[in-house]
């Protein structure tokens, strides 16, 4: 019991920072849009029956059954097709569905607001709508990781010794304790103990548990004269590091691979000695660069989506382990953020700047899906306007009548086809996160 209940409040904790983070994102497009003098008839949190709503004015307030998004209903999405019209039940399934939207689309538009269609804004302020929503998002994520870098800091490591290993154990050992005949580490041996502050390394001072490393890996077989702090008095002990197998780690934290995707080792001289963390809260000016970078992980998934469902299938399907910087549904996250809140070795503020990290990390994830140039995405629509501005522009340089607005109307079987592509990736998450969900510990 001791465990669910944070568990649970960490799950309820992203489910209302997410409905916050969604009826943000919609009031992006609501302010412009209403701004701008379109008729917006609906403002909507989540999809299916509705639960909750109020009319203020012309629009509808409310809450819906389904917390998995939100939206916006402004009249006149679809311009009226050109020429004589055609009707759904002689054109077949696909063209049906270009009229069907073509006809909802008009019959949104009450008498007296015919001018108010969202078809007739000019193509900018089409786009700062449809914008309004994603720069919402990333509004909302600068805040979070401003709290979180500034305020929380982040966790780094000291020059205080955390741990003392007993043995040598190489970086590809099968095995991750000592046993009868391991050589004991070089650490333990000369007598360092945790607790220890280092000071200094053969005379060089230890700014940085880095700064440490680098001395040892450069050195093995070597006496070096270790000067610690213990117990507030300075002691001098005497360390030969080991020559030990150690995998390479790029600049990026990650283990390096070769080609076929082994990791790469390298001999390097080894102690044995492990650091503590402590947070360290950062500048103003390293919350945009932690941002773009986060920014940069979320296109790098969407880029490599297909194999990366692929790897989720066959994880769900397989003997696999899950990527744990994977795509995840709404109960992968929602699952994450409880074992972050239920996890006996995090402390209270890193279970808090955990929680902080997966909403921030959500809305960046928010921003960057929805600027996906299809429909019914709001890229889908920015990408539609950007394609009419082009044209209406190369019409006016070569002297030709204005084609008028794109008739985004035809796009509805992709549109379609994408909304089933999105439904069955979403099932095959919640599958994978209900059965092989990611471990974080």
């Amino acid at each position: 019991m001791e465990s669910v209940l944070p568990f649970i409040l960490g799950v309820v904790v992203i489910v209302l920072g997410l409905a916050v983070s969604i009826a943000l994102h919609e009031i992006g497009h609501l302010v412009p849009a209403k701004l701008f003098g379109v008729k917006v008839t609906q403002y909507m949190i989540g999809f299916g029956p509705t639960l909750w709503s109020k009319r203020r004015g012309e629009t509808e307030y409310g809450v819906k059954a389904i917390p998995l998004g939100g939206y916006i209903s402004m009249i006149g999405m679809f311009p009226p097709a050109k020429g004589e019209q055609v009707h759904a039940d002689s054109t077949g399934f696909f063209k049906g569905l270009v009229q069907d939207a073509r006809d909802s689309s008009q019959e949104s538009i009450t008498p007296g607001d015919e001018r108010r269609a969202f078809y007739l804004l000019p193509v900018w302020k089409r786009i700062i709508v449809m914008f309004g929503g994603p720069f919402m998002n990333l509004v909302l994520a600068v805040v979070i990781f401003g709290v979180l870098l500034m305020g929380f800091g982040v966790p780094q490591s000291t020059t205080t010794v955390a741990s003392v290993s007993a043995c040598v154990l190489p970086a590809t050992s099968e095995r991750q304790t000592c046993e009868a005949g391991d050589p004991a580490a070089p650490g333990a041996a000369a007598g360092l103990k945790p607790g220890d502050t280092l000071v200094s390394i053969d005379g060089e001072p230890v700014t940085s548990w880095e700064a440490s490393t680098a001395i040892i890996r450069a050195n093995p077989g070597e006496d070096l004269v270790f000067v610690v702090k213990r117990d507030g008095a300075e002691q001098s002990l005497t360390v030969t590091p080991s020559l030990s197998e150690r995998y390479v780690v790029g600049d990026d934290g990650k283990v390096v691979t070769d080609d076929s995707g082994d990791p790469v080792t390298v001999d390097v001289g080894f102690v044995g000695i492990g650091p503590t963390s402590a947070r360290v809260q950062q500048s103003a000016t390293a919350v945009l660069p932690a941002v773009g970078e986060n920014i940069a992980g979320v296109a790098g998934i969407i880029v490599n989506l297909p194999q990366r469902m692929i790897d989720v299938a066959n994880a769900a399907f397989g003997p696999e382990e899950r990527d744990p910087n994977g795509p995840l549904s709404v109960v992968g996250v929602g699952r994450v953020a409880g074992e972050v809140a239920a996890a006996d070795q995090l402390a209270g503020v890193d279970k808090v700047a955990g929680l902080l990290g997966i909403l921030g990390s959500l809305n960046i994830a928010l921003f960057v899906f929805n600027l996906i140039p299809l429909l019914p995405l709001d890229g889908g629509h920015i990408a539609g306007a950007l394609w009419e501005a082009i044209r209406r522009g190369f019409a006016k340089l070569f002297g030709r009548p204005d084609p008028g607005p794109v008739d985004m109307a035809k796009l509805m079987p992709l549109t379609l086809g994408v909304v089933v592509v999105l439904g069955a990736m979403s099932a095959l998450l919640i599958y994978a996160d209900l059965v092989k969900p990611v471990q974080l510990f």
